[in-house]
Formats: structure tokens, sequence, C-alpha cells
């Protein structure tokens, strides 16, 4: 069979394409048969430096936890005066109870109370307010309110409105509102609205 030109030319390319893919084969090929390794930018450096960190991190830990013991310790001394209670009308109610303990000590007659509310204190903490009203002698009302104060419980006069009453035996009418700390829980939910866009 004989073979025209033309399928010569084709051959003769097929030849020559031949050699050049073998050719750029091996070269590739031997390229790429040595791994190409990249030098470690001080990587034992780097380690050795975040171990050092993190191990002066850990030597904070101690201290750290000693400082956080005695916060929660004198946190929990100084809500010891908080008002107890699982509900504001409990909270209240032992408002009004020491309020009673107190006047009765000082032998002060009760002659009516109110209930005033729970109000949010800050962003952590509610106020409970009673208010009373008494007729008793000025000093006796100086002692009531010495007494307010000597209490473990975080208590306050929000309000003190004093009118005479008797002359003759020199009493006076008195509307004391006393407030206490609580916890926050206790506030109602539309009052804790209210407080925080002050």
């Amino acid at each position: 069979m004989a073979l025209t030109p033309r399928e010569r030319r084709s051959l003769s390319w097929l030849g020559v394409s031949l050699v050049l893919s073998a050719a750029w084969y091996l070269i590739q090929s031997s390229g790429s048969s040595t791994p190409v390794v990249s030098a470690s930018v001080d990587s034992a450096t780097l380690d050795e430096r975040r171990l050092a960190k993190l191990r002066d991190t850990a030597a904070t830990i101690p201290q750290k936890e000693d400082i956080l013991k005695s916060v929660s310790a004198e946190l929990a001394k100084r809500e010891a005066g908080l008002i107890p209670g699982e509900t504001a009308a409990q909270a209240q109610a032992q408002l009004l109870q020491i309020l009673n303990r107190l006047c009765g000590s000082q032998q002060i007659p009760i002659k009516g109370s109110e209930l005033m509310g729970v109000a949010p204190l800050g962003d952590a903490y509610g106020q409970v307010t009673v208010a009373v009203q008494i007729e008793c002698h000025i000093e006796q009302l100086v002692n009531l309110l010495s007494d307010l104060s000597a209490q473990p419980q975080l208590l306050t006069t929000s309000e003190l409105q004093v009118q005479a009453a008797n002359p003759k035996e020199k009493t006076v009418n008195v509307r004391l509102s006393i407030s206490g700390v609580t916890a926050r829980r206790l506030v109602p939910e539309k009052s804790q609205r209210k407080g925080s866009g002050v």
C-alpha cells in the first residue's frame, strides 16, 4: 500500500507531536518527582511563644479564682440585707413585719398601712416600699428612725411627713414610707420595661 504525500505529512506531524509530548511529560514528571518543601517559618519558635503565653495565663488562674471567691463572699455578705420573699407581696409583708416589730418596741401604734409596690432599682435589684400612719411623741419617732438604720436589712426612709396631732400631749401624726432592697425577679415585667428606659 502506497502512502500519499498528504498521509506522509500527517504521520510526520504525528511523530513530531509524540516526541514533543514525551519531552513535555518527562520534564513535568521529573520536576514533580521531587516534593516541594517550604521552609518552616520558625514554627518551633512560634510554638514556644504560644506555650509561654499559655503558661503565663495558667499561672494567673489561682489568683483570679481567689479574687472571684473574695468578691463572691463580699456580694453574699451584702445581699444578706435583701428583703426576702418569693413574690412581691411576700417582700412587702416582710417589710411591714419589720415596721410592726420596730413600732411595737417603741410602743407606737400603727393606725394604717399601705403597700406601695415594687419598682426597679438599678439593673440588678428591686425596691419594695411600704407606708404607715402613726401617732407618737417626737422622741419615739427619732428612736424609730434610729432603729431602722440599725437593721441588718437594706432599708431607707423614702418619705417622712410630720404634722402636729395633740399639742397637750406633744404628739405628732407621721406618715412614714420605708423602702427595702429586694431581688430583681420580684419586679413586675411592666415596671422593668419602664425602668429600663430611664
